[in-house]
């Protein structure tokens, strides 16, 4: 689980090239988004298969890079334009990268269903 404290997320809707590094990261911040990538923010991207994501984060003195590949499953991400952002809490944050895994799980047939509920919803 990443802690950010209170600082604003910004979520990149839609799909980013996972090539991109620092500099490039932080220029799509900057003209796409018209965001200052040295406030106190992180920006938070994910590529066409939403399978990765990349999370960039200024913390005064340098920029810190999070990457997360997942094996199986895909993160929901929302595909707003590619030019937009959306507002987030560390906690819905956490949620959304953390989601994948019950995803995961659904289809690994890893959860436990009684027939009384399988009778009431597809798994």
């Amino acid at each position: 689980m990443l802690r950010f404290g209170e600082k604003k997320i910004y979520l990149a809707c839609g799909h980013t090239d996972m090539r991109k590094s620092i500099n490039g990261l932080s220029a799509i911040v900057e003209s796409s988004f018209k965001l200052d990538p040295f406030a106190e923010a992180v920006y938070v991207f994910c590529n066409r298969a939403r399978d990765r994501v990349k999370i960039l984060e200024w913390d005064g003195d340098g920029y810190w890079v999070y990457f997360k590949r997942l094996e199986k499953g895909h993160f929901g991400w929302p595909t707003i334009g590619e030019e937009a952002t959306m507002d987030f809490t560390g906690e819905e944050l956490n949620i959304l990268l953390s989601g994948a895994r019950i995803e995961q799980k659904v289809k690994r047939n890893e959860v436990i269903v009684s027939d009384e509920i399988r009778g009431t919803c597809a798994v």
